[in-house]
């Protein structure tokens, strides 16, 4: 390397000042960059505000209870098909002096406008089975229920005699029945 013949000029030396000024130059666009989105940008999935799950007091049922309004007994809520919108799922039947009054469990989703009733998007359940839920929940997104029922038409309807687990996945755009092994009494 040949020595220079003359005194070092100003600019070929890095002062600390230089490096400061840098540092906080880029610094200011990177920051003005992460500020500045165009206006089409949706929100991080961080910033929305979660939706709530259907309330199952304000949906209509298929059940006739003869005037009377419709017994909530159970409700859960998660979002079962993964679609960002919790589902609510709701065990319901008409209210009953004495007996075990038939049970339905259904899905809700969502109205379709703002502001409007929940719907029934499944039938877990049907009333018209003469069934009775116990044991109801949602573990992950799988509902598990058991059901009891009658081995016949003449077994009294206070009294149900056959018990079985069943559990309900969303697959495929449905909710699939997986039943497990039957119990003879109760």
């Amino acid at each position: 390397m040949q020595p220079s013949a003359g005194p070092a000029l100003p600019h070929t030396r890095a002062r600390s000042v230089h490096w400061i000024s840098t540092a906080a130059l880029l610094g200011a666009v990177i920051g003005a960059g992460a500020l500045v989105q165009p206006a089409d940008a949706s929100p991080h999935a961080s910033q929305a505000t979660p939706r709530p799950a259907p309330d199952p007091k304000a949906a209509t049922y298929p059940l006739d209870c003869a005037g009377a309004p419709v017994d909530v007994v159970s409700r859960v809520s998660a979002d079962l098909d993964q679609d960002g919108r919790p589902e609510t799922v709701v065990v319901v039947h008409c209210p009953v002096q004495a007996g075990t009054p038939p049970t339905g469990v259904f899905v809700l989703t969502a109205g379709a406008a703002p502001g409007s009733a929940p719907r029934i998007v499944a039938t877990l359940v049907d009333p018209a089975e003469q069934r009775s839920i116990t044991g109801f929940g949602i573990q992950g997104r799988t509902i598990r229920a058991t059901v009891l029922g009658y081995s016949s038409d003449t077994t009294p309807r206070c009294c149900p005699d056959q018990k079985r687990a069943y559990t309900w996945q969303w697959r495929a755009g449905r909710y699939y029945a997986t039943p497990g092994a039957l119990a003879n009494s109760v």
